[in-house]
């Protein structure tokens, strides 16, 4: 076990810092970089955070499509091979609801205030009701 501050604390503060404290004295292209650098370290607290809820759920679907279990990358290469071979097809029963969902949970992360990715899983949802309804 690590001893605090956490990793995790450790990357807000570092971004609390470029925001609060650098770019106000910066101008420019040093300042527009020190941003960037502040929204990368804000990425990396959203990996860290999901990484492991969402590779579950990623290696879930994936050994329901692929009928077998394996780590996510695995099993990522192996469905790859299979969709190249011809093995695997587009029409495969949940194969486009695993790649939606792969998709908008890797958009949640990388631009959460995505304006679309609401939108999107609205329109998912609804899709997902209609197929289930008699």
């Amino acid at each position: 076990m690590l001893d605090d501050p956490r990793p995790e604390e450790l990357l807000v503060a570092i971004a609390r810092l470029l925001r609060e404290d650098v770019v106000p004295k910066l101008s420019g292209a040093t300042a527009f970089q020190a941003r960037v650098a502040a929204n990368a370290l804000d990425l990396i607290m959203r990996q860290i955070a999901g990484e492991a809820t969402i590779d579950a759920e990623e290696n879930v679907r994936l050994a329901a499509l692929l009928g077998q279990d394996g780590t996510t990358a695995d099993l990522n290469r192996l469905l790859a091979a299979r969709l190249r071979e011809g093995v695997v097809e587009a029409a495969l029963p949940g194969l486009m609801d695993h790649l939606w969902e792969t998709t908008l949970a890797k958009i949640a992360v990388d631009q959460p205030g995505y304006a679309s990715i609401a939108q999107a899983r609205a329109i998912r949802a609804a899709r997902q009701q209609e197929r289930k309804a008699p």
